[in-house]
């Protein structure tokens, strides 16, 4: 492979590759597509899924299957009148609320600490190795997910020699690249000491536990105790959240997933006082309306808006 090949690959996310590949398998062996595929081939392959697979999925697929056919050489059938208003038709006909996964409230995050602090103190005391480095892992991931408002490929892709710990202030987390940085620049996250869930001291104990020097910080760990040299997978937070929530005694653990932190702090900050643009600069959104996707309003909140206009109203009629 030349180096303008390496480069080229090195452009491309390996997450976006891997989901590209896993499209490309579905249409040849799910739906027994032949490629390269015609115009409406791939319009009988949308119509059969648009009832059960979600709009972002779907265009998803397009996507892959138009990378594909450019990459081989081959016209684009993506590209066609028959193609854009059949996703107009099927937006149409299954328009349905995008899903959202609950955000993980602060009651919950202290629940879930709780019950992890407890297990790992009891470990400790049984001397079960294995359970007392799953409990640490656990809450060091959990309370730094949810304070820097990470995802879950942020937590697979930190590395011990890029985080730095300073004193009693807090610590810098350094990720090569994440799915905000679009120029794959590189960026450092800063995160405070706090005087209870303190994330910093839930990386010191786990780092410590595991004589983590270098390499991935979240891993995998056998039931032995051993601690696996390479990163967990980033599909393997979501399961892993929802036991942890599960066994902490957290109702309808399903509704939760990895995002649930990222939205549970950004509402904490937002019900905290801070404005839209800090939110923004902190987690790392780039536009407005990236970041209002993971706000919502609270009920009372949105109740004593509405009653505010209405006194309002009555004292200017009196």
């Amino acid at each position: 492979m030349s180096n303008v090949d390496d480069y080229l690959k090195a452009a491309e996310r390996q997450n976006t590759l891997s989901s590209y590949a896993s499209a490309i398998r579905h249409f040849e062996e799910e739906w027994k597509g032949l490629l390269p595929a015609s115009s409406d081939a791939i319009a009988r392959y949308l119509a059969d899924y648009a009832s059960s697979l979600s709009g972002n999925t779907l265009r998803h697929r397009l996507a892959a299957l138009s990378r594909w056919h450019l990459d081989q050489g081959f016209a684009d059938p993506t590209k066609t009148t028959t193609i854009r208003q059949l996703l107009k038709g099927i937006r149409t006909v299954h328009n349905t609320p995008e899903n959202r996964a609950k955000p993980l409230d602060l009651d919950v995050l202290e629940q879930v600490d709780l019950w992890l602090a407890e297990g790992i103190d009891r470990s400790l005391r049984q001397g079960d190795d294995a359970s007392a480095l799953r409990f640490t892992r656990d809450r060091s991931l959990i309370l730094l997910g949810f304070w820097r408002g990470f995802r879950s490929e942020e937590l697979a892709r930190l590395s011990v020699e890029n985080v730095q710990i300073v004193s009693t202030e807090g610590m810098t987390c350094y990720l090569d690249r994440s799915k905000g940085d679009r120029q794959t620049l590189g960026k450092t996250y800063k995160c405070p000491s706090l005087s209870r869930l303190c994330p910093v001291a839930a990386f010191a104990q786990w780092t410590a536990l595991a004589k983590l020097h270098d390499g991935p910080v979240y891993r995998g760990i056998d039931r032995w105790g051993n601690v696996s040299r390479k990163a967990m997978h980033p599909n393997s937070m979501i399961p892993l959240l929802r036991n942890m929530l599960s066994l902490a005694g957290v109702p309808d653990v399903k509704e939760y997933s990895s995002h649930s932190l990222r939205r549970g702090f950004a509402g904490w900050a937002r019900a905290s006082g801070w404005d839209i643009k800090e939110l923004m600069e902190y987690v790392g959104w780039q536009d407005i309306k990236s970041a209002m996707r993971y706000l919502d309003t609270p009920d009372a909140e949105l109740q004593n808006r509405f009653e505010q206009s209405l006194q309002k109203g009555r004292t200017r009629n009196e």
